[in-house]
């Protein structure tokens, strides 16, 4: 795979009470990711940037909600989200690999 499109695949760890939860529960880290990214080109991303072993990706498509802004009506964008199951005993630290 190009590793050019592999540092873009991954736009931003989100970091929630769930994500944080599922990161302590099941070795689970949640990215958000571009439209069109893959699950091997996630798994190969997560695993180049980070240096870990991935088990599994589980990705969603989040549609966008439709929202007032004054009394206009405008629209959020859709997310991708992808739930990268880690191999156990590995975990990610975002404050060193930041």
């Amino acid at each position: 795979m190009n590793q050019e499109r592999l540092m873009k695949v991954l736009v931003a760890p989100i970091v929630s009470e769930k994500s944080t939860m599922m990161a302590e529960k099941n070795e689970q880290v949640a990215f958000r990711v571009l439209q069109d990214a893959t699950k091997p080109e996630i798994k190969a991303a997560v695993e180049l940037l980070f240096k870990v072993q991935v088990e599994s990706v589980q990705v969603l498509n989040q549609a966008g909600k439709t929202k007032r802004f004054g009394r206009h009506m405008g629209r959020r964008r859709n997310t991708r989200k992808a739930y990268v199951s880690l191999a156990p005993g590995q975990e990610i630290n975002f404050v060193e690999a930041g």
